[in-house]
């Protein structure tokens, strides 16, 4: 069930990855502020998910 957890946050992250280019086209700062931060936060935690669903704790 965490699996599906991990790939929500996966899809959340690359959708983000995209909002970043997008704000640097338009050199909206703020903006590229919390894409980045949504970014390597979802990032994070889809990776720590898959990692601990694939080691079994």
């Amino acid at each position: 069930m965490h699996i599906v957890l991990a790939i929500l946050f996966l899809m959340v992250a690359l959708l983000s990855v995209v909002s970043i280019i997008r704000q640097l086209k338009y050199k909206n700062m703020f903006a590229l502020g919390f894409s980045v931060i949504t970014t390597v936060a979802f990032g994070f935690f889809s990776i720590a998910t898959i990692i601990s669903e694939i080691s079994g704790s």
